[in-house]
Parts: structure tokens; sequence; C-alpha cells
């Protein structure tokens, strides 16, 4: 065991996918600029070179290395990737008190510890590293990209914009200073009561039971998250959610505000019935440069872009070939 594997005893631990044939795993952990030690699973194709390509990945925003990230992960290896799937900060089996926060500012930060260590181990060639955000992520891994240069390639797929959604409600429906102001006094009052108690009072993770007359966004994310589907013990969206003023930095930040000045490939993918799909749209337009792709799968809800669903819908051969043209 090297000085970079977790001492995490993992031998029954729970994974929502099956591992690839041929596709080794090992848990690695790393520290971000902060000093939090990140954990995550190092995903290693059946055939390697002295210098591999390498893709870092996380997401979805509330999930864990052992949902959609580590599927991802898992497929890439398959297809001859180095692949780390990893934990953000104060989640999962990553470090980071107060636990189920977040942070625009420390999760971007995240992206670019995990390519912090890929470039330094001598297996990986520094030059050949790309990052896949998925849902919430895919806002944070296009902010990373448009500081880390080292990233030569990157997927957001299914994304959100947790900055916008956060300020501006679902489908930009609460936009007007009065409900942000409101907003801003609700989560004060938290922060107040919070500090009070000696405790961060959690939101509650994806609704269960499903009301009858929930939107439809709402029983995609229970179709994932509260079945054997998707379920994970330590997942915030399985169980009880963010901490309620986590939320707090996210209307203060907008993380796409230097998305213009990416040179490096992206590559924007998002299923034509996801409620989230203007998220996408959106980050693709401001996205300059011929190394720029919009992949729109069609038929695919949002949660099906986190582990295929039922039709296998995620186009992990486009990725590859998307990885292997701009990792060279």
């Amino acid at each position: 065991m090297t000085a970079n594997e977790a001492r995490i005893d993992r031998t029954n631990e729970h994974y929502t996918f099956s591992l690839a044939e041929g596709v080794k795993r090992t848990t690695v952990t790393f520290r971000n600029h902060f000093g939090i030690e990140l954990v995550g699973d190092l995903y290693i194709p059946k055939t390697v070179s002295s210098k591999n390509a390498a893709v870092a990945i996380c997401g979805p925003f509330g999930a864990v290395k052992e949902q959609a990230s580590g599927l991802y992960a898992n497929q890439m290896a398959s297809r001859g990737f180095f692949a780390l799937a990893f934990d953000p900060s104060f989640t999962g089996e990553s470090g980071g008190e107060p636990r189920f926060m977040n942070s625009p500012d420390i999760n971007t930060e995240d992206f670019m510890a995990a390519v912090d260590y890929l470039s330094t181990r001598e297996d990986i060639d520094p030059e050949r590293i790309g990052i896949i955000g998925i849902c919430g992520w895919g806002g944070m891994a296009i902010n990373a990209a448009s500081i880390d240069t080292r990233v030569k390639a990157t997927v957001a797929s299914t994304m959100y914009d947790m900055s916008r959604v956060t300020a501006n409600g679902y489908f930009d429906s609460a936009n007007s200073v009065e409900a942000r102001t409101k907003a801003r006094k609700a989560l004060m009052a938290q922060r107040t009561e919070d500090f009070k108690n000696g405790t961060y009072a959690l939101a509650g993770g994806v609704v269960d039971p499903l009301p009858e007359d929930a939107p439809y966004f709402v029983k995609d994310y229970h179709a994932y998250y509260k079945t054997s589907r998707g379920y994970h013990a330590r997942s915030l969206n399985s169980n009880g959610g963010w901490a309620i003023t986590a939320s707090t930095s996210l209307m203060n930040m907008k993380l796409l505000a230097y998305s213009d000045e990416i040179e490096n490939a992206v590559m924007v993918l998002h299923g034509e019935r996801a409620h989230s799909k203007y998220f996408g749209e959106d980050a693709f337009k401001r996205l300059v440069g011929s190394n720029k792709e919009l992949v729109i799968v069609p038929g695919a809800s949002h949660t099906d872009l986190y582990d295929g669903g039922d039709k296998g819908y995620i186009p992990f051969d486009r990725l590859a070939d998307f990885f292997n043209k701009y990792l060279c």
C-alpha cells in the first residue's frame, strides 16, 4: 500500500454498479489546498503504458463516488483511461467539517486537487488529464476548467449551474431581488438558529414517500436515489440531505463567470427530456472556440445520465472519442 492509498476497510463496500472486466479499483487519498483530505477510487485499465491519459470525475450534487461518478470512472477505465472518482469535501468518505456543506470555491478546488494527484503519478502523463462533472459538479467542472489550464478536456454531464438555481430558483422562477432577499433572510435566520444549537440543520434529501402530485423531476430523482437502482447509505440525496445553510455561498457567486475564456476542449452532455437541459444549453452558449461540443441524448431524462437508465443512454464511446481526441 503506497502513501497515497487510503487505509480504509472497504471489503464489504456497496457500489451501485459492477466492476468492468479487467479493470482494477484502488482507494486513494490526497489533500486540497485547504488541507482537506479527499478520498477517491482510482480505476485502472487492463492495459497500461508508462504514461497514461487520465480523467477525474465527481458528482452528482449530493451523491458519492460509489454511485454515478464511480460508474463513469469504471466505464472510462474499461476504455483505456486511468479514472479517479472522488468524494468532494464535506461529504462521503472525504474530510471537512462541518459535514454536508458545500462551497463553489472549495469544491472547484477539489477538482484541481484531483488534477494535482493525477499529474504527479509516475504512470500518468500530466499533459493528458481531463475532468468529468456530473449534475451540480458539471458547473464546478466548467469553473475548474476556467482556472486550471492543466485540464485539457472537460465534460459536463446532465449539468446544473448550482449558483443559478440557488439564486434564481428552478427555471428562473424566483429571479428577482424580492425573492432573493426573502431567501437570504431565511438563510440568515437559520444560521442564527444553528449557532444557538451548535448543530447544522439538514434540508432533507429526496422526498420519500413520493407525493402523488410530485413534479416529474422529483419522481426522476426518487427513482434513482431512493431505490436499489442508486441508493447509497452515504449519499446525501438518498438520506438527510445538505445542511440548510450550505447554499449561502452559492447565492453569492456565479460559477460560469469566466467560462467564455476556456481555451481547452469542453463537451456539454445533456438528456433531451431532462428538466435541467436549459442549464447545459445556456452554459454551452457561453463557450468559445471550435473545440466545444453540445451533445443532446435523445429520450434521456436527467438521471438517465447518472447510470444510463433502462436503455443505456450514456454515450461512453463518444466520451472516450472526445478525450482521445483532446488528450493527445
